[in-house]
């Protein structure tokens, strides 16, 4: 796949979510043909569907954005959470060989321990510490073993305008409805994370199909150095103007049922070699997110 694409037939698998829907919109923009498939259009984990939906389609890329991404619920709900995100993405990834399709699947900065130093980059070993991300793993490796024809994009610490199903919007919706209504603000401070824009990770992946592309890429709006949690929250609040404090705390002042890792960033300089530009940093990021859903002028 090397230099412009001509326009080509896309389907999108989980179009209504935070991510999909942005990637729909990217490629539509892009003049590709887009055939959005929310989950009343496929069901992943149901190899009937999948095959009679993507071959009746025929697109000439996939990119697989259905996920179960409940992380604690995962802990009590291994077999949904591994049904989804291998299973699903095994079958997903089998029909785009039978009809010589390129499949994309999207993964998370969930399939590390947590335990480096640094950023990941693409070459680490992965090693989840939890059952969402050990089952997003599976998926990467069903993927790379069902077609050859594939790339695995791990994205992190998403926001999008159309929030995350099932989670009921995204962390940053969460921070400024509470903002708002007066709570207390008590936000884990020693996670080190990636915030990414859906926006901004979407264009990615539209100019990432334009390339050669590797087994695995991260895209991250990360170029700006760490970030965490707290300092998310805490920028989200100042662009908002809401006068409001906000405590900086451990994560083991939480208790939750999965493990999280300390720090999950994501190096993405493979990402911006490949697109000829670094993604905008993650502050440029979320003040036009906050922008875009009429939070700020």
């Amino acid at each position: 796949m090397t230099g412009a694409l001509p326009k080509v037939k896309i389907a999108v698998i989980g179009s209504a979510g935070q991510l999909g829907a942005d990637v729909s919109r990217a490629f539509s923009d892009a003049e590709h043909l887009v055939i959005p498939l929310s989950h009343d259009s496929i069901e992943v984990t149901d190899q009937d569907s999948v095959r009679e939906t993507l071959r009746y389609h025929r697109p000439e890329t996939v990119v697989n954005c259905a996920a179960y991404v409940r992380v604690d619920q995962a802990e009590e709900d291994s077999e949904t959470a591994f049904r989804v995100n291998a299973l699903g993405a095994l079958y997903v990834a089998r029909v785009c060989a039978e009809i010589n399709a390129f499949c994309i699947y999207i993964s998370t900065d969930y399939v590390f321990d947590g335990e480096k130093a640094g950023p990941y980059t693409e070459d680490d070993t992965p090693r989840p510490i939890n059952v969402y991300g050990a089952s997003k793993l599976a998926g990467e490796y069903l993927v790379r073993q069902a077609c050859p024809r594939s790339v695995i994009v791990r994205v992190a610490s998403l926001f999008g305008k159309t929030g995350a199903n099932g989670k009921g919007g995204n962390f940053i919706e969460t921070i400024l409805s509470k903002a708002k209504a007066g709570e207390r603000l008590r936000v884990v401070n020693d996670a080190c994370i990636s915030p990414t824009y859906t926006c901004d990770a979407a264009a990615a992946i539209v100019r990432l199909l334009e390339q050669v592309s590797p087994s695995f890429v991260h895209v991250t709006n990360s170029t700006s150095g760490v970030c965490t949690w707290y300092l998310l929250a805490k920028k989200a609040i100042e662009l908002c103007c809401l006068n409001v404090s906000i405590e900086p705390v451990s994560s083991d002042a939480y208790s939750r049922r999965a493990a999280r890792p300390r720090n999950s960033a994501l190096d993405s300089r493979r990402a911006a070699k490949l697109i000829g530009h670094p993604l905008p940093d993650w502050e440029d990021a979320l003040k036009r997110y906050l922008k875009e859903k009429g939070y700020l002028e």
